[in-house]
């Protein structure tokens, strides 16, 4: 083998280990690496780009932040109590999720962010969240922080306020899941069933752990 063939099978070996040192890193920043078997969902700008910090108000008329809300493994909704099927039915589906994760040893959460402030007192939320599952959280604030935190989330709103009480709001139906520390990892459209939900959940806690 000429010297010059070494050196460029040298060179050749020396920048794949480049290319895969940066590739682990990124994957490891990112979260990738350890749930890269649990994803399914894609979306434009992927999974980091969804959340942020955050002060609301709970249902019991408390000022907490987002890291006082995910503390645990944590299933997010928006909606509004006024809903008349999807956020109800929704916010079961989720319900459901969540107890079959506990009876499969997963502590997991269920928060219910408001998209209709005017409306959605805490009292309102509690009401709401209490008939659907007795630890479901409900979250309100300003409408300023309400448009905010659905921003965060790339979640779009929009209320038909003409003046009727019982108007309507159009919102998104995706539930996200979000982990204390890696953020916001996954989110389901509302045709997945409970049982879809809590398995694919159970894949990113387990992953989680393992770190």
């Amino acid at each position: 083998m000429t010297k010059s063939r070494r050196i460029i099978i040298a060179a050749t070996i020396a920048a794949l280990a480049l290319l895969g040192i940066g590739a682990w890193a990124l994957g490891q920043r990112a979260g990738g690496d350890r749930f890269a078997g649990c994803t399914q969902g894609a979306a434009g700008g992927g999974m980091e780009s969804f959340g942020g910090p955050f002060t609301l108000t709970d249902e019991n008329g408390k000022r907490v932040t987002d890291r006082e809300v995910f503390t645990k493994p944590t299933l997010l909704y928006f909606g509004y109590t006024f809903c008349p099927d999807v956020c109800p039915m929704d916010g079961a589906r989720n319900a459901q999720a969540v107890d079959l994760l506990k009876e499969a040893g997963h502590d997991v959460g269920t928060v219910f962010v408001t998209v209709d402030p005017k409306r959605d007192t805490p009292e309102a939320l509690r009401d709401f969240t209490d008939a659907l599952h007795p630890n479901m959280l409900g979250l309100t604030g300003s409408p300023e922080e309400i448009a905010a935190v659905n921003k965060q989330w790339r979640n779009y709103f929009k209320a038909h306020d003409d003046g009727d009480p019982y108007y309507l709001v159009d919102h998104m139906t995706n539930t996200f899941l979000v982990l204390p520390d890696a953020g916001t990892v996954e989110f389901f459209t509302r045709e997945v069933t409970p049982e879809d939900m809590a398995s694919r959940v159970a894949c990113f806690v387990k992953a989680d752990r393992k770190i």
